[in-house]
């Protein structure tokens, strides 16, 4: 059995008559990395402040490695924390930066240890103000990861970051993942929760709303396969089928289906039938934006019914 890491049951946080987490439910396992999504109000940052301990739930049960948040004792060494918005003095440079923290960090990796394992070493005598954005947000994981932590916290960690630098923090977490840290994640971008996370909680309105492995939330989307007609064909014996929907537009066939690969090879085999050749084929499963969307569409509209 994998080890769990985070537990969270029937998790409540109540402010007055507003609930903003109502009796969620979800665990994180070891070395994974776990993404919990929602929009802003949708509770997503209480439950991480009651993971991180800075806030105590008004019912239901919160558990990382076995203890509750709040005892910071056991879990300060095993715990590592990247916030939106870093603390970082600009006058520093990145190597006395960690210098600084490794004073407060029990079995510290060495200065250079430290910025290798994030690609700083060329930018350690470089000051902290002088830093681009990517630059900085690597600083904050260095730090975050110095005391060797099992568990990370990563909110929104690649926000307001160019594309190249964003591409580089997806690449060290996933590094981070592989070597046995478990991370928390939380971002808007949803491309980045897609490639970075093997399990997703999806929150609205202080409830998990979807909860799964990826595939398995990916697979409650519509896909779609896509193709060109050859020339005086058509597609009246192309049979499609359950709720599966084909529409024509000129010589290009769009099916939506909750089953991309099984409607391809519906149609790759239909194509052999007639001994033509199918052009631009394009299968796609729904992408985790578009279950994301579905879900806001879906909870706004029963607010308005």
């Amino acid at each position: 059995m994998t080890e769990t890491v985070i537990e969270v049951a029937g998790l409540q946080k109540r402010y007055g008559d507003f609930t903003a987490v109502d009796g969620i439910s979800f665990e994180v396992r070891k070395g994974e990395v776990f993404a919990l999504l929602g929009t802003n109000g949708a509770g997503k940052t209480t439950t991480i402040e009651i993971l991180e301990g800075y806030l105590k739930p008004s019912g239901g049960i919160a558990k990382v490695f076995g203890h509750d948040p709040a005892d910071r004792g056991p879990l300060r060494s095993r715990i590592g924390l990247v916030l939106q918005e870093s603390g970082l003095f600009g006058d520093l440079t990145a190597a006395e930066t960690v210098t600084a923290w490794r004073r407060f960090t029990t079995n510290a990796r060495s200065v250079d240890e430290a910025l290798e394992l994030v690609g700083l070493s060329d930018q350690a005598r470089t000051r902290v103000k002088q830093m681009s954005g990517g630059e900085r947000r690597k600083l904050d994981i260095a730090l975050a990861t110095l005391g060797r932590p099992k568990l990370l916290f990563l909110d929104e960690p690649t926000t307001g970051l160019d594309p190249e630098a964003r591409r580089r923090i997806r690449d060290l977490v996933t590094d981070l993942s592989d070597h046995g840290t478990t991370v928390l994640l939380t971002t808007h971008y949803l491309e980045e929760a897609q490639e970075l996370a093997s399990r997703v909680a999806i929150m609205d309105k202080g409830r998990v709303v979807v909860h799964g492995t990826m595939a398995e939330v990916l697979g409650r989307g519509t896909g779609r396969v896509a193709f060109e007609l050859p020339e005086g064909v058509t597609t009246e014996d192309l049979e499609i089928g359950g709720p599966d929907v084909l529409t024509v537009t000129g010589r290009r066939c769009l099916i939506a289906t909750a089953e991309p690969e099984t409607a391809a090879h519906t149609v790759l085999g239909w194509a052999a039938r007639r001994g033509v050749r199918v052009t631009g084929l394009d299968v796609r499963q729904a992408t985790l934006e578009e279950i994301f969307l579905d879900v806001a569409e879906t909870r706004g509209q029963e607010v308005r019914a």
